[in-house]
């Protein structure tokens, strides 16, 4: 299965970023299925980017957290992971909050909005997907393919 990453540089080999602001699924290196996702995220942000595409190989013995839609449990570990706690799995999966669900979601994590006005927010709102890998058994299930400059 390929994935995909959009980028400011090539990433032959990926790396587990620490950074200033926690993720939706906390730190790891992020993917998508969709090759469009990974472009528009990346010339979102650089002038200069990279599709960088990776043969993704699962192994049975990691430990996955997958969800299939946003759900309440989605909800409840994307907050978490947003207020910086961390978990166990080598690899999450899952949607991912585009830039409305996202306000959507930080404002729950600070108690802007409650629960149920987060659902009315997102309902019509359709998200992307993602795949988070988490620790360096996680990254081994992925081979660099190439790397495309936009």
């Amino acid at each position: 299965m390929l994935l995909y990453h959009g980028s400011k540089e090539q990433v032959r080999f990926p790396k587990i970023r620490k950074a200033v602001f926690n993720k939706d699924f906390y730190f790891g290196f992020y993917c998508t299925l969709q090759e469009e996702q990974a472009v528009r995220q990346a010339a979102r942000f650089y002038n200069k980017w990279y599709l960088n595409i990776y043969e993704y190989t699962p192994n049975r013995d990691l430990k996955y957290l997958r969800f299939h839609k946003i759900t309440d449990e989605w909800l409840d570990f994307v907050a978490s992971c947003r207020l910086g706690n961390g978990h166990s799995y080598d690899i999450v999966e899952g949607p991912r909050a585009d830039e409305t669900i996202f306000n959507y979601v930080q404002n729950f994590v600070d108690g802007k909005i409650s629960r149920s006005a987060f659902w009315k927010l997102a309902k019509y709102n359709h998200p992307t997907y993602q795949i988070s890998f988490h620790t360096i058994s996680a990254l081994d299930t992925l081979e660099f393919i190439e790397s495309r400059e936009g």
